[in-house]
């Protein structure tokens, strides 16, 4: 094997925490192959604002900007200062405010479409078969993180693993095509569908949900505040997301029948209920784009490391996103497995032996998993209609609101602070 294909990782996607790991392990200097088997769909400033979009947290942000990519996403996002959240059946709602800690976000609404396009964009720019730029006058912060990168990430697309030969000392995939690589570990991470998982025989535990979320961009009677709302009804919760363009995003889990009934609905009727469902905190709702749905599902694997490796992002678990975490606790798993190669390399470790990837795995399916977990029975809790239940959820939020450490608290999580 020539010294070219001897890497530090192969990682497998390039979505956001693929995409995001790839470029965080190639600014701390390891090589890294990227093994992706589509091209993310181009993003135009003059399109459309994407119908999925995630809530991203600081955390999040900040390992965003850390890459060089907020710039290209903060062009469009949503950023809001507040958030509400109530029940329909009882008393009592739950406010976040930002001024509380004394800064200026909760946090960004923004495309997931656009956050694939601001890495993938990094992704080509950085490869090995990059072309080279000229040196520029004036050094920025962003040629800095180009010299750290340039030709440390090798991207192959369109590309599938074919073969995956797990081995003692070091872990080799072969492409379709016949390319060898090989690495002292390889992150799966394209995907709840790994491929890389299945081959690995990793199973996971979780269940459908028997839901589907109605999403939605949708223009209200009232401005949006700068705040995220959601209100939890029988059946599921809907979520009002504010757009940096005024609208909102609506994310509305609803049974599966009840699903397919609003989609049918033509677009006054549309607007009509859910305007009641959110009860008309905004006003009526005015416009809409045409809607879409998707399914819902709790997946979280039985274990997230086998042999030299691991997995990350939705290749490792999926919640329900009545809290908009999906994409934060993805970008989490990118973040800890930084610091745990970081930390290896600094002691002259071997970055794929099983103690290194064991502190990863450990903390990593230990959050998740408490996550998963607590997003499911939430789920549970604020999906019943037996009015005790109802009360007491009512009673619940209130005290959390009114229990100034317990809210901060609440705030804490969902950004990201430990």
């Amino acid at each position: 094997m020539s010294r070219r294909n001897e890497l530090d990782a192969i990682i497998v996607g390039a979505g956001a925490a693929g995409g995001a790991l790839a470029l965080a392990l190639a600014r701390d200097g390891f090589d890294v192959a990227v093994v992706e088997t589509r091209e993310p769909k181009p993003w135009h400033v003059e399109d459309e604002i994407d119908l999925r979009v995630v809530a991203l947290a600081p955390d999040a942000r900040e390992l965003l900007a850390d890459l060089g990519v907020w710039p290209t996403i903060a062009a469009r996002t949503g950023p809001y200062r507040h958030m509400r959240v109530w029940d329909a059946l009882a008393p009592g709602e739950l406010h976040f405010d930002a001024a509380d800690r004394g800064e200026a976000t909760l946090g960004w609404i923004v495309e997931n479409k656009l956050i694939q396009h601001g890495l993938w964009q990094a992704l080509q720019a950085f490869s090995d078969s990059a072309p080279t730029l000229p040196e520029p006058r004036t050094r920025s912060r962003g040629s800095r993180l180009a010299d750290d990168v340039a030709g440390r990430v090798r991207l192959y697309c369109p590309a599938e693993i074919v073969e995956l030969d797990n081995g003692a000392d070091a872990v080799t995939a072969t492409l379709a095509d016949g390319t060898r690589l090989r690495a002292k570990l390889l992150v799966a991470a394209e995907g709840a569908e790994s491929a890389v998982r299945k081959q690995l025989g990793i199973g996971f535990d979780g269940r459908d949900y028997g839901q589907r979320a109605v999403v939605a961009h949708v223009r209200t009677e009232r401005p949006h505040e700068g705040t995220a709302w959601q209100r939890f009804q029988p059946g599921g919760p809907l979520a009002f997301l504010p757009l940096g363009d005024g609208r909102c995003s609506v994310v509305w889990s609803l049974p599966d029948a009840e699903a397919s009934r609003i989609l049918a609905l033509d677009e006054a009727a549309f607007r009509a209920e859910l305007g009641c469902a959110f009860d008309f905190r905004l006003g009526a709702i005015t416009t809409t784009t045409p809607r879409t749905a998707f399914p819902l599902r709790l997946r979280l694997a039985e274990r997230f490391l086998a042999g030299r490796c691991l997995l990350a992002g939705d290749a490792a678990h999926v919640v329900h996103p009545l809290a908009g975490q999906g994409m934060n606790i993805g970008l989490r798993d990118v973040t800890t497995l930084r610091r745990v190669l970081r930390d290896a390399r600094a002691r002259g470790s071997d970055l794929g032996a099983a103690h290194v990837l064991r502190r990863y795995e450990r903390e990593r399916r230990s959050e998740s998993t408490l996550a998963a977990r607590s997003f499911d029975l939430i789920e549970r809790a604020f999906g019943s209609a037996f009015q005790p239940l109802a009360a007491l959820r009512g009673a619940g939020l209130a005290v959390a609101n009114a229990v100034a450490p317990l809210r901060q608290a609440l705030a804490d999580a969902a950004a990201g602070r430990q």
